[in-house]
Parts: structure tokens; C-alpha cells; sequence
């Protein structure tokens, strides 16, 4: 890597949504006096009687869950879209709202209460992807929805109220806003290349092999050169697809199998469970060609030096610009390695 990207303050560009990062590697030596998280290392049982999620159980509305096994979709209790809300529009000057409709999704990802995707095999992480491929399918073929965003928030720091295995898949029918700047960025791209953002992206990172965690026949994982977050990382198909529908039955092993590698180093990075916020952005279901977008997933954990470390985005980051200190290089290379000890070892 560039000497100067190592040892001076500089600040790289996100091509994805056409913003930029401050990265500020000198300051990694600092001396750390702010807060520290707690940490406790919770032994879950693998059913809990008192948990809205787990098979058998009553929810908060009444409803009885199935006796599942893998996974289980139901609509969210508590949706923040509606379905059925009026279709409006308001303005009074610089006063400006519109309706928004849409639908709220729960997967559990497992009826074992104790688990996390990273204590899952691959195979039932293939079942967790078939069914999200299952409802990105039905729910763009709604009329009013134009956009399927899949997600998973993992641990209490993250907001997570329900340590249960799941996520969430949010439907809309307009484009959520980091969506409209990628589709926005990779058209702008496509136009200009014939070839989208992401094919050109890991050409370069599978040359200069700086950040990249992980690879197999079908998907890389690595730490962007733009990553915002310490341990952020980004998994991403070797060939062209739009979204995760276009994935053959042998893509799908090999992206459970990406998720499963990245997740069990991120618990063996710091010995916890390892929080994050992780999703898929892929294509708009507006009916449009769309051939400009490559779908991806990133992680974007909050830790920072330690598990009880966590990375605020405070200050001049929340009025200014995302900054970072340790460079997603040296991020990557610690990812590298522990999941090539994961392998000689023969963990999977």
C-alpha cells in the first residue's frame, strides 16, 4: 500500500454513494480513556419460554408461533410501514411529506433459541438465504412496493430486542436513501463503463490483494477502501447479478458459506458475539432492467479496539464527515488471518 495512506491523514472516496471518509491512521496509538461497554458472556438455552420468537410460543399480539425447526417468516407485530395507509402528499412552503406504504418482515433464522448465524452450519444458512430469496420474490411482485431491503441487526448494542436469531426484511415503495445514492452512483457508472461499479471494484482488489478477508468460486469478502466502521466488511458476487434471485443452488452454499466464514472470525476477533448491523443491497424492484446494479452485503460492526470498545459516530462525524483511525488494511489483514487459521485448523 501507498507509505503516505499509512502513516498520514487523508480522506478516500466512496464511489458506491459519492461521499468520502476521513482516515486518520496516527491517531491508532492513542491512548484510549473513554467509555467502556460491559460484556457478559450469556449462555442462551436453546428454547426459552419467554421469548416471542422461539417455536410454540405466543407473540405480543396473541399469534402462536409454528412448531418450526429452520426458518420462520411471519409480518412484523409492530411494522413501521403500512400496507394499507392512505396515499397522500403535503407542502406548505419548506414543509414537505409524502405517504409511504409498505410491509415488515421477521425471519427467524432458527428455532435454536442459543444460536447466531455464526454457530450455524452452512446448510442451514442456505435455507436462511433460499427463504429471503423466497420473499424478495413475493414481495416485489406486490404493485406498490419498488424496493426489498433484507437485514439483520445482531446483539443489544445495536438495538436488537430480541436475542433469538432472526432479521428483518422492510419493503417499500420508494427507494430508502442510501439505496437511491447507490442506484444513482452505479448507473452514473454503468453509463460511462458498459460494466457495473463492483465488477471494476474487484478487479482492483483481487490484483492488489490488500483487503481482501476471504474468497471461493463465487463471492470475496473484504474490508472496502472507503469503510466508514473499524471491522466493516462487504461480501460481494465475482459475476454480474442484479439481486440475490439470479443466485444458482451452488451460489447459494457459497454465499452461506462467505457469511458463515466472516461471522465466526468476527466472534473470534474479540472472543464475544460479535455485534453488527449487516444488509443486502441489491436492485429496485420497479420493473426497470435495473442492469447497472451488482448486489452486495456489508457488515458494519460498532466495535473498535476490544469487545467492550465500541465506535461512536460523534462530534465531527455525526456535522462534518465519517472518520476513522485504523486503516481498513491493517482491519482486513487481522480478518485474513484468523480466517486462515479457521481453515488449517479445520473448523468448518
Amino acid at each position: 500500500m501507498n507509505s503516505d495512506l499509512k502513516n498520514y491523514s487523508h480522506k478516500r472516496y466512496n464511489p458506491l454513494i459519492g461521499e468520502w471518509v476521513l482516515v486518520s491512521p496516527h491517531r491508532s496509538k492513542r491512548p484510549w480513556q473513554g467509555q467502556e461497554e460491559e460484556t457478559t458472556v450469556e449462555k442462551r438455552p436453546k428454547y426459552d419460554k419467554t421469548c416471542y420468537l422461539c417455536a410454540g410460543n405466543i407473540r405480543a399480539n396473541g399469534d402462536v408461533n409454528p412448531n418450526y425447526e429452520d426458518v420462520f417468516v411471519f409480518v412484523n407485530d409492530f411494522s413501521a410501514l403500512q400496507d394499507d395507509s392512505e396515499t397522500f402528499s403535503f407542502q406548505y412552503g419548506l414543509l414537505k411529506a409524502e405517504s409511504e406504504q409498505g410491509f415488515c418482515k421477521v425471519i427467524c433464522f432458527s428455532s435454536d433459541h442459543s444460536k447466531s448465524l455464526a454457530q450455524m452450519t452452512v446448510k442451514s444458512i442456505q435455507k436462511v438465504i433460499h427463504a429471503w430469496q423466497g420473499e424478495f420474490i413475493s414481495l416485489s411482485k406486490l404493485p406498490n412496493i419498488n424496493y426489498v431491503q433484507i437485514f439483520e441487526n445482531k446483539g443489544t448494542i445495536m438495538g436488537c430486542s430480541n436475542p433469538h436469531p432472526h432479521g428483518q426484511i422492510w419493503s417499500n415503495s420508494t427507494l430508502p436513501n442510501e439505496v437511491f445514492k447507490k442506484d444513482k452512483q452505479q448507473l452514473k457508472y454503468f453509463k460511462e463503463n458498459n460494466i457495473t461499479l463492483l465488477e471494476d471494484y474487484l478487479k482492483q482488489e483481487l490484483k492488489l490483494n490488500e483487503r481482501i478477508i476471504f474468497e471461493n468460486r463465487a463471492f470475496v469478502v473484504l474490508t472496502p477502501f472507503w469503510a466508514v466502521w473499524p471491522f466493516e466488511a462487504m461480501i460481494i458476487p465475482k459475476s454480474r447479478q442484479k439481486n440475490i434471485t439470479e443466485l444458482t443452488s451452488e451460489d447459494t452454499l457459497l454465499f452461506a458459506e462467505a457469511i458463515s466464514v466472516l461471522t465466526k472470525i468476527y466472534d473470534k476477533l474479540f472472543n464475544c458475539s460479535f455485534p453488527y448491523s449487516s444488509g443486502i443491497h441489491q436492485a429496485p424492484s420497479n420493473g426497470e432492467n435495473n442492469e447497472h446494479w451488482h448486489w452486495h452485503m456489508s457488515f458494519y460492526p460498532p466495535l473498535l479496539r476490544s469487545a467492550t470498545i465500541k465506535k461512536f459516530m460523534v462530534g465531527y462525524e455525526l456535522f462534518a464527515t465519517p472518520q476513522r483511525d485504523i486503516t481498513p488494511e491493517t482491519t482486513a489483514e487481522m480478518l485474513k488471518n484468523l480466517a486462515n487459521n479457521l481453515y488449517q485448523t479445520k473448523y468448518f
